[in-house]
């Protein structure tokens, strides 16, 4: 048995935009999956899904990305019909909560961050890609299984400083978790980076359950309007997919984690 972290983000980690109440956050969600289940289970039923109501095609298969579905946008501009989208909804709904898998969800308030730290300032993508791992290390030490990393690339320079990030952590471990312990259970020194294109169905997860996650945290940890509709069963869902503190069974500052 083997485990994947799918990696997936809201937001951007440029602390110059943090003025700016459109880009003050950015959010890391992480989906923990065994490999089989994904080969076979989620997998072939992402694609029903999309064979059914979107007539996907082998030759050109059709990724999910949730911007371009909530906006039904091409090719899911079927969804317009309000009996297919209801009909859709309901059938995602089940695969979410059926799907056998594990939440780790962490955001980052970028201007208080930059407040506080006049100074030092950690990296906000890394400090976030820390937390994740952290957690994952501890999961994976649990069961005990080993596993390994997935995230959506970002782009050469970002993507190069990414790689270093997750190799020094892999060597070196964070301040909470010594590197043997990353060694351990992580199978690889090197994180896995994949374009959306490369139509791998954990990233499409990751992709459709990070910003739910995001506006959870920012209900709870800036009073934000609470979210409703087809964002609150996906929350709802959610509840029993994150990881809990062992001790205490708690979510909040645990696997749903403000920075």
């Amino acid at each position: 048995m083997k485990y994947r972290l799918y990696i997936d983000e809201v937001g951007n980690s440029d602390m110059g935009s943090s003025v700016d109440p459109n880009h003050r956050y950015l959010n890391l969600t992480g989906v923990i999956i065994d490999l089989d289940h994904v080969k076979n289970v989620i997998h072939p039923e992402m694609e029903n899904l999309k064979q059914r109501f979107f007539n996907s095609h082998p030759d050109e298969p059709l990724i999910f990305h949730r911007r371009e579905m909530v906006r039904r946008l091409y090719p899911f501009k079927v969804l317009d019909d309000p009996q297919i989208r209801q009909d859709f909804d309901t059938a995602l709904l089940e695969c979410l909560s059926r799907w056998d898998y594990n939440v780790i969800t962490v955001t980052i308030d970028k201007l208080a961050h930059q407040t506080r730290y006049a100074v030092w300032r950690y990296h906000p993508y890394h400090y976030c890609l820390h937390v994740l791992l952290e957690r994952y290390v501890m999961f994976l030490e649990k069961q005990p299984v080993k596993g390994d990393v997935s995230a959506e690339a970002r782009g050469g320079k970002e993507d190069r400083k990414l790689k270093e990030s997750f190799t020094g952590i892999f060597e070196s471990g964070t301040p909470y978790v010594k590197g043997a312990r990353f060694q351990a259970v992580l199978t690889s020194r090197e994180i896995k980076l994949k374009q959306k294109l490369n139509h791998i169905a954990g990233l499409q997860l990751a992709d459709m359950l990070a910003h739910p996650c995001h506006k959870s945290l920012l209900t709870n940890q800036e009073n934000q309007s609470k979210p409703t509709g087809f964002t609150e069963q996906i929350l709802e869902i959610l509840l029993p997919k994150y990881l809990r503190d062992s001790r205490t069974g708690r979510i909040d500052g645990w696997e749903r984690k403000w920075l």
